[in-house]
């Protein structure tokens, strides 16, 4: 009987133990993304400080100056503008820098793999698990997502690399996510298919080449009144095609889900440009233009923030390879926090908050109107100025684009706020 209690009591207790066990988890997560908002304060916080004697040698003049329009009443909504002429907060340009295997496109012209293939090879990078003490794979969550669900958990992608057939293998039991989000994606039943819009997949079946959600962004960024540019920025060959088919679904109403978009007129710079990097610095080349790094970041910054409509350009994929697919070879983004009239934000897949492995490298302005950067971790920025797609959102949810956009917004504005304060 003794015995039987005792064992009773350790049961509970070991109960009790796990479920401590689970809290400490939660808690500990709960903790890394505090930090991680912390981080993300700090890299457009801190730098914000040093606008305070300019701001300071200002405030005299400020409070005193008079708002008027030109037959001398003040504004009906009683707003004043900035005596600097910069643009209020809210209504900062965007420059929005956009992957596309995986971000926009469900395909790739380099490695050939069709949509079922390319949907199978992500699912892969955002299912996780570990490796058990007797060297056997288990699984630690049933539902896919971009980060990993508790310490110690690694992607299947992580731990075996590419693996053809995922879903048919060893991820059999998300396959039926992988048939949910080609449903979303076929290409409306009767119609015929487009040469660009639409592509033929594994199973004989049309899907969209270019996923609805972006196009949706196009037409809801419109409505919003927003000033914006859009810049594919690819390591790939897709470069040409896509901006084809945006080019007819925008001038042309091609797209057969959006006629509309014709409206907006919106236009699109066809000429790929390419972005090359090494020691010496950036040269980002389009047609007949050409603009470096040589003097400083700046020129480069202000080239960027100036396009209008939409364009791209292909990046420097062996620059990425040769510094080992990390945060220092990626993608280059210039990010200024004193600049009042723009903000950056960009889209790709492989973001990744490890920078040493990860797709872009953000650099950050220290002073206004300088050329000094430094180079900012992943973290600093993650769903600031750099987003990691999520497919399977962008396929299933056709406002996703434009809620990341807004959730970017309002978390860049934010920490501008708390930095100054």
């Amino acid at each position: 009987m003794c015995n039987t209690a005792t064992g009773r009591s350790l049961q509970r207790t070991g109960r009790s133990l796990r479920r401590t066990g689970r809290s400490l988890q939660r808690t500990g997560r709960s903790l890394q993304r505090t930090g991680r908002s912390l981080r993300r304060t700090v890299v457009l916080g801190t730098v914000v400080l040093q606008r305070t004697g300019r701001s300071l040698q200002r405030t005299g003049r400020s409070l005193q100056r008079t708002v008027v329009l030109q037959d001398g009443r003040p504004p009906e909504d009683g707003s004043v503008p900035p005596e600097d002429g910069s643009v209020p907060p809210g209504k900062r340009k965007l420059v929005l820098h956009v992957d596309l295997n995986n971000t926009v496109l469900l395909w790739d012209a380099v490695t050939a793999q069709g949509p079922m293939a390319a949907l199978d090879g992500f699912l892969a990078t955002v299912t996780w698990g570990r490796m058990d003490p007797h060297g056997k794979w288990e699984w630690l969550s049933d539902t896919p997502s971009l980060l990993p669900p508790c310490e110690g958990a690694v992607s299947h992608y992580s731990q075996f690399g590419r693996v053809t057939g995922f879903t048919s293998g060893a991820g059999r039991a998300f396959r039926p996510i992988l048939e949910e989000h080609l449903a979303s994606l076929r290409w409306p039943e009767g119609l015929e298919g487009d040469k660009e819009l639409s592509v033929k997949g594994e199973d004989g079946r049309l899907y969209h080449w270019i996923l609805p959600s972006f196009f949706q962004l196009l037409r809801d960024l419109v409505a919003q009144g927003a000033e914006f540019s859009i810049l594919f920025r690819t390591f790939g060959s897709d470069l040409p095609r896509v901006l084809s088919a945006v080019s007819r679904t925008l001038t042309q109403g091609a797209h057969p889900l959006f006629p509309d978009l014709l409206d907006l007129k919106l236009s699109v710079n066809q000429t790929p440009g390419k972005i090359r990097c090494s020691k010496k610095g950036v040269v980002l080349t389009r047609g007949t233009e050409r603009v470096t790094t040589r003097g400083g970041p700046r020129d480069l910054y202000r080239y960027l923030g100036s396009v209008t409509g939409l364009g791209g350009f292909q990046d420097h994929f062996d620059w990425w390879a040769r510094n080992s697919h990390s945060l220092l070879g990626g993608k280059p983004l210039w990010v200024d926090p004193f600049d009042p009239s723009v903000q950056h934000i960009f889209f790709d897949d492989n973001i990744r908050l490890e920078d040493k492995d990860t797709i872009v490298h953000p650099m950050v302005f220290l002073e206004a109107g300088g050329e000094e950067v430094r180079t900012a971790s992943t973290s600093e920025l993650y769903d600031v100025c750099l987003v990691q797609n999520d497919l399977l959102r962008a396929i299933s949810d056709p406002e996703y684009f434009t809620q990341r956009v807004a959730i970017c917004r309002e978390n860049y504005q934010r920490n501008l706020q708390q930095g100054a304060s």
